[in-house]
């Protein structure tokens, strides 16, 4: 039987056509790690694998564990967009501030 988590991480994969293998590259963990995460039904993932799971997938943490959740909410993808912005080193931060002024100075 598989659990909620374990069915989001393989549609999740699905949408992003990634393979077992390529998950397990991204993620550091290995096939048979995620193979279990998708389908065995008590698999207890640590802090820092989820939330490298949920970055390979741009979602949040909360979506993949919380098992009311279905869907990826646009405020969900906004969480996702603000916390890589605020793990950008000062120059990426300086370089994506000049492209947005650059934009907003195109409109």
């Amino acid at each position: 039987m598989k659990t909620v988590l374990g069915e989001k991480i393989r549609a999740q994969r699905k949408r992003l056509k990634l393979t077992l293998d390529q998950l397990a590259e991204k993620t550091g963990s290995s096939k048979s790690y995620i193979w279990e995460l998708e389908n065995k039904p008590v698999v207890r993932p640590s802090a820092e694998k989820i939330t490298r799971i949920a970055e390979v997938f741009g979602v949040t943490v909360e979506f993949l564990l919380d098992d009311g959740k279905q869907d990826f909410a646009e405020s969900d993808a906004d969480q996702v967009f603000f916390r890589r912005i605020s793990q950008l080193d000062a120059t990426k931060r300086a370089q994506l501030e000049k492209f947005l002024k650059a934009i907003d100075d195109d409109e």
